[in-house]
């Protein structure tokens, strides 16, 4: 039996990875539980796995979740990592949104922790630091992006080096077929309502306007070390065949399944075995029409700004990231419209002047004060 803890299990992959451990109970025992502020969810999923502890990371909002009978209560950043380097611990969940996750994963790495990474911004950050902590460790980072698994697992026992290409599919999200006029009239609930993936709000908007996809081509940039120009992104609205790979001698090899984040997690709790548990299975008869469709970079601009920020490097993806997550926070809030989205990324990134090998503490200096520029620019024309 392994001991896991998630961070984030009030999240849905947090708690899709709890159904999945639902179904292997003599698999899998809960020692840490985190949440944000969600403390309900968090105290009944306290209640029903007796954790040994649990975290909350806003310490305001702890104080309100009162006793939890036979577990210990943490609070902030601290307790993250406190979480993240306990000694019974055998997988780390890292399922957090944002930059937080960032030191929890350098923790996990540094106790050589079996990590299941759903936090892409940690790696879009300080994807090189994070990389040399990986080897200096020898620790194993299993994605649980559904793309990231899929090269995963093609990747397997094959030479990096005979890869010519990867490509990252795409759902288009709800707005692939909208003009730009549509686009300028965008609600926030129309936003949230993506025609395949269940997912959390941020997520959500990212998805929508292809940012998500331009964070993950950083992010399969780092966790494979393929460069940039070897990375390529289709449109694939059926969201069934979930990214490929193409080998120096022209074989395609692509990994196929039904739209559900519960596979890959549970391929990443369970690697490097496989469990004969079917979560949806795909009936390949009924698979009738698989449509691939180029990016248009014009209709969707957030999508090239990560990809500038990476290819720029340095403190470039920190900044990149932090306009992006405060730019979110106020569409959703109804302060700013979603075409405004990219266009406060991109001013941010012409303002910032770029930190080449960065350090950690020159990378959390960027974030913060990246989302201070970011949030006065948009009070500043909105008031």
């Amino acid at each position: 039996m392994k001991n896991i803890v998630i961070l984030g299990s009030t999240g849905s992959i947090g708690k899709s990875a709890l159904e999945i451990i639902d179904r292997m109970p003599e698999k899998f025992r809960v020692i840490g539980l985190s949440a944000n502020e969600d403390i309900i969810t968090l105290k009944k999923q306290a209640l029903k796995y007796k954790p040994e502890y649990i975290c909350i990371t806003n310490e305001t909002i702890a104080k309100k979740i009162g006793i939890v009978k036979n577990t210990k209560i943490l609070t902030g950043y601290e307790g993250l990592i406190k979480l993240c380097t306990l000694k019974q611990a055998d997988i780390i969940l890292i399922a957090v949104v944002g930059s937080i996750g960032l030191f929890p994963l350098l923790y996990a790495i540094k106790k050589r922790k079996k990590i299941a990474l759903a936090n892409k911004e940690a790696l879009i950050i300080a994807g090189e630091i994070i990389n040399k902590e990986k080897n200096k460790y020898n620790a194993r980072i299993i994605p649980v992006d559904s793309e990231h698994s899929a090269i995963f697992q093609i990747l397997q026992n094959k030479d990096i080096n005979s890869v010519k290409r990867i490509i990252l599919t795409a759902s288009g999200g709800p707005f692939r077929n909208f003009s730009k006029t549509e686009l300028n009239n965008i609600t926030v609930k129309q936003a949230l309502n993506h025609p395949t993936w269940k997912m959390g709000k941020k997520i959500t908007i990212d998805s929508s306007t292809l940012m998500n996809k331009g964070l993950e081509v950083l992010e399969a940039h780092f966790l494979f070390n393929i460069p940039y120009e070897k990375i390529e992104v289709v449109i694939h609205p059926q969201s069934i065949v979930h990214s490929m790979v193409e080998f120096i001698d022209g074989a395609v090899f692509a990994q196929l399944s039904l739209p559900d984040m519960r596979l890959p997690i549970m391929y990443a709790l369970t690697y490097p075995e496989r469990e004969n548990i079917i979560i949806k299975q795909l009936d390949i008869t009924k698979t009738r029409h698989l449509e691939f469709q180029k990016l248009n970079l014009k209709k969707f601009p957030a999508f090239y700004l990560a990809l500038k920020a990476g290819k720029i490097g340095g403190t470039m993806p920190a900044c990149m990231n932090a306009a992006n997550e405060i730019a979110v926070k106020n569409f959703l809030n109804g302060k700013i419209k979603f075409n405004e989205i990219p266009y406060y990324i991109k001013k941010t990134m012409d303002n910032h002047k770029t930190i080449f090998n960065p350090g950690i503490s020159e990378i959390i200096q960027i974030d913060i004060l990246t989302r201070e520029y970011v949030q006065k620019l948009i009070d500043m024309d909105k008031n």
